[in-house]
């Protein structure tokens, strides 16, 4: 399974919805110990990462998302057996009540 390098969070929610139900984790990271508020997140800590299911897809975010989707490869060298993806905009783009409906 092939994903893009960058999710917006509109991506990223609906990635979230249908890999969830065929079974893959999508994981939220941290890599600036800063919480997203309601949203379910990990901080960045390889050993603990590699523990999740192989295929797992990770979401990192910073700030701006410039510096995760730079360090990109670093994660996916890391990771290999896992799926790595930077959040567009990081932190500063996040909507809180963002939410999908349903069709």
């Amino acid at each position: 399974m092939q994903f893009p390098d960058e999710w917006t969070q509109e991506e990223y929610l609906k990635a979230k919805k249908t890999l969830d139900k065929s079974g893959v984790q999508v994981v939220l990271v941290d890599t600036i110990l800063s919480p997203l508020g309601k949203e379910d997140v990990v901080t960045y800590n390889p050993y603990e990462l590699k523990k999740y299911p192989e295929g797992s897809v990770f979401v990192f975010y910073c700030d701006s998302g410039k510096a995760t989707k730079e360090r990109l490869n670093k994660y996916r060298e890391k990771l290999p057996e896992h799926h790595c993806v930077s959040l567009r905009g990081g932190r500063g783009y996040w909507r809180r009540n963002m939410m999908l409906l349903d069709d």
